[in-house]
């Protein structure tokens, strides 16, 4: 298993290009895109962010963990093809 830390997603628009507009947490075995939050709730924002960061960088898998709760089962949010999944 690989694991990478920082990703940087380039950014295409009009033609320009940014070589690190965004920055993905890690990237997990150049498949798996993982999110990592320390916040009180995950709001929609926060799973948008890493659906847009699946898109800019075509992974198709996600993972938004949030560290701030009690069981860190019930903090990870799945995220495939565009479909919101818990797991």
């Amino acid at each position: 298993m690989r694991a990478a830390e920082h990703m940087p997603l380039p950014v295409r628009y009009k033609g320009g290009q940014l070589e690190c507009g965004y920055r993905l947490d890690l990237l997990v075995n150049e498949c798996v895109g993982v999110e990592v939050k320390s916040i009180e709730t995950v709001l929609p924002v926060h799973r948008a962010q890493l659906l847009s960061y699946l898109k800019l960088s075509g992974y198709k898998i996600g993972l938004l963990i949030n560290f701030n709760v009690r069981v860190l089962k019930e903090a990870v949010v799945r995220l495939m093809n565009g479909t919101i999944c818990t797991l």
